[in-house]
């Protein structure tokens, strides 16, 4: 019993566990609008998509679940979106446990390098920020539902509060059947989603940052400023890739004026930071518009906070490796500071564990559908880097690719790094080192 007490192994046992719970839950005649019970692998397949805060979904949202099924949707999602990852992480800080080397390499990439000390302090931080942000866009929403879209008061509260809750926690989940389409050309809409979405991506990390040092980023730590400057550069990139790329595409940008061009393309800029949402049919995307995506949901958000991917702090320490091994220097670095080697080994081994991942996913699903290349491929990334776009084929998958992606879900959310280690803690460590050679690479 012991054993399973183990952060490294108790953060995956807790995803599980939620999970369970709600696909029981979801299970029950109460939770389907037509009260007749759903089936288990619709069931798992929601309950898992709404925990790893995903967005996927193979039965509409909004017809299909019962007012009950939808506010256990919004909870499950609100669990996913705080983190057991990051409550657990900090409940064993908080009762002095303590962490081993072992299980500080493990779970690095998920959690901000916390102390004992600081740890209530950080939990305080990450409900307040995750109140304030749900409470304000919830409010935002619901105003705007009411008096511009003209929906009853009660009906605008809902919408606004799970969609807010639903942003903010990079869920994509949305209590519309068309999603955020029917509002494709309402800033007022579109633009709190944007924000909640991107704040909840960046970290809480970078919000300690934050209220320690205001804007004095000079005393930032390394990993928010490479997570404010990365996502920064990657937003603006997405939103010149789009506009680039669907400005003349009837099915997408093609009849908008140009204001509303760019408020969409800002918006499916945003959106594959994890969140999921569309205000575009993401299946009328040209090809090298899904490529871009492909690439914008791979990398995710910043790490500690409600996005997936394999983070951005991950993403921009490879291209260091790679910039201080084109350039001949010692030292892969960026702001100043270098990387450890021990970081960019675990920067290597998330993305190479992602890559297999996604590779292996992809190949079955191919194998067992008639699907195109490019739509699977989509899936499986968005799966994976907990997204939620897709490009309509995941109702139609059979019931084998689904699990394929129910699993996909679950580790990218547990995290590459945790899962491996929770499923190989009891391995002995060599005693020994084997003599050094050096293949020839490249």
């Amino acid at each position: 019993m012991r054993a399973f007490l183990h952060p490294v192994r108790l953060i995956p046992l807790l995803f599980a566990v939620a999970i369970a719970i709600g696909t029981v839950v979801l299970m029950l005649p109460v939770s389907s609008a037509d009260g007749s019970g759903t089936p288990f692998l619709t069931a798992l397949f929601t309950a898992t998509s709404a925990v790893a805060v995903t967005g996927l979904i193979v039965v509409d949202t909004a017809t299909y679940w019962s007012g009950f099924g939808q506010l256990v949707i919004m909870l499950l999602f609100q669990l996913g979106g705080l983190g057991i990852m990051t409550a657990a992480t900090l409940l064993g800080l908080m009762a002095g446990r303590g962490f081993g080397l072992q299980m500080r390499q493990a779970t690095h990439v998920e959690r901000s390098r916390l102390t004992g000390r600081n740890a209530a302090s950080v939990l305080k931080l990450v409900l307040v920020i995750t109140v304030v942000v749900e409470v304000t866009i919830a409010l935002a929403l619901g105003i705007r539902f009411a008096t511009a879209h003209a929906m009853p008061a009660g009906e605008a509260t809902w919408h606004g509060i799970f969609h807010a809750i639903s942003a903010f926690n990079n869920a994509g989940f949305s209590s519309f059947s068309a999603g955020m389409m029917e509002f494709q050309l309402d800033g007022l809409i579109l633009g709190p989603v944007m924000l909640a979405v991107v704040i909840g991506s960046l970290g809480f990390p970078v919000f300690e940052d934050w209220r320690e040092h205001g804007i004095d980023t000079k005393h930032w730590t390394l990993h928010s400023r490479i997570t404010l400057a990365g996502t920064g550069f990657l937003l603006l990139t997405g939103v010149v890739a789009h506009l680039a790329m669907e400005w003349s595409n009837p099915a997408t940008l093609g009849q908008m004026a140009t204001g509303d061009k760019v408020l969409n393309a800002a918006f499916h800029s945003v959106m594959p930071r994890t969140a999921g949402f569309n205000s575009l049919d993401v299946g009328a995307f040209r090809e090298e518009t899904l490529v871009t995506n492909y690439v914008l949901m791979f990398i995710g958000g910043g790490s500690a906070g409600t996005a997936g991917g394999v983070k951005v702090t991950t993403f921009f320490v490879l291209v260091a490796i790679m910039l201080a091994e084109i350039l001949g220097r010692r030292d892969a670095s960026m702001f100043g500071r270098r990387f450890g080697h021990a970081i960019e080994r675990q920067a290597l081994a998330v993305i190479m564990m992602a890559l297999i991942l996604i590779l292996s996913a992809t190949m079955y699903i191919t194998s067992v559908t008639d699907l195109m290349l490019e739509e699977v491929l989509f899936e499986t990334i968005s799966a994976f880097a907990t997204v939620g776009l897709s490009t309509g084929i995941t109702a139609d998958l059979p019931p084998s690719a689904q699990l394929v992606l129910i699993l996909l879900m679950f580790v990218g959310r547990v995290g590459t790094i945790t899962a491996a280690t929770a499923l190989a803690l009891g391995g002995s460590t060599r005693k020994y080192r084997y003599p050094e050679e050096n293949p020839i690479v490249g």
